[in-house]
C-alpha cells in the first residue's frame, strides 16, 4: 500500500510516503522535537522554523520525505552534482537530477533523492523497501575504480530495462560504502537482480536467474 500523508507547519508542510521509508531516520537525529516516532502525529513541523525543517528532510536519502512550502513550491534544491553511494547490503543511495523511465522511454517519475533496490527482492521496485534485510543480499560496496570528475551535473535518465538492469544515462559520480569516490559515468547498467558478480553493474546473472520486475512506479 503506498501511504502518503502530508503534515502542516507554518510556512511549510512535510509530505511522508511510507512505502518510501527505509529507516535511515535522518529526520529523527536531525530534529527529534520534529520528527519524533513516539508522539502522534509522529511529524509536527511547527516545533521548528520552516529552515530548519527544510534542511532535515534534505537528508533523508530515500526520498520518502518532501518538504513543501505553503504556496505549492518544492522546497527542495537539486543537487549540484548527480552521485549514487553504495550502501553496504544495502540499495544505491542516488542524489541529483534524476529521471525514471520504463523500456519504451516514457517518464514514470522525476527524482532528486532515492534509494534504488538493488538486491531484486523490494516489492515497491523501483525503490528499496528494505527487503534486503530479509532476503540475505549481501555485498560489501566496493567498486573497481576508475576516473573521478568533480563535476557531474546534467540530467541523469535511470531506464528500467524489462526484467533487467537500470541503464544510467547522463554524468553521476559513484562513491563506495565507505563514501570514497570510485569513479564518474556517463552510461552505466545497474545490477537489480541482486546476482551480478560484477556489482554494482549487471552481467547478464538476471537471465540466468529468471529475474522479474514490475515496472509501476509508485
Amino acid at each position: 500500500m503506498n501511504e502518503v500523508k502530508v503534515y502542516k507547519g507554518q510556512g511549510v508542510s512535510v509530505r511522508f510516503n511510507a512505502a518510501r521509508c527505509i529507516h535511515a531516520a535522518e529526520c529523527v537525529h536531525g530534529l527529534p522535537e520534529v520528527f519524533d516516532t513516539q508522539a502522534r502525529p509522529w511529524i509536527q513541523p511547527g516545533k521548528a522554523t520552516a529552515d530548519e525543517v527544510v534542511a532535515v528532510v534534505a537528508r533523508c536519502p530515500t526520498g520518502a520525505l518532501q518538504a513543501i512550502y505553503d504556496d505549492g513550491r518544492a522546497a527542495e534544491t537539486v543537487s549540484a552534482r548527480n552521485e549514487l553511494r553504495l550502501m553496504a547490503d544495502g540499495p544505491h543511495h542516488l542524489r541529483g537530477d534524476i529521471e525514471i523511465r520504463d523500456d519504451s522511454g516514457k517518464t514514470l517519475a522525476r527524482e532528486t533523492r532515492m534509494a534504488l533496490c538493488r538486491c531484486g527482492a523490494s516489492s515497491n521496485k523501483p525503490y528499496c523497501d528494505n527487503s534486503h534485510v530479509g532476503s540475505g543480499f549481501k555485498d560489501e560496496g566496493t567498486c573497481t575504480l576508475g576516473d573521478v570528475v568533480p563535476v557531474a551535473t546534467g540530467l541523469l535518465t535511470l531506464t528500467l530495462c524489462t526484467d533487467g538492469p537500470v541503464q544510467c544515462d547522463g554524468p553521476v559520480a559513484i562513491f563506495d560504502a565507505f563514501g570514497e569516490p570510485a569513479m564518474t559515468v556517463q552510461q552505466a547498467w545497474l545490477c537489480r537482480c541482486g546476482a551480478s558478480k560484477n556489482k554494482p553493474f549487471c552481467d547478464g546473472s538476471h537471465e540466468d536467474i529468471g529475474f522479474k520486475a514490475d515496472e509501476t512506479v509508485k
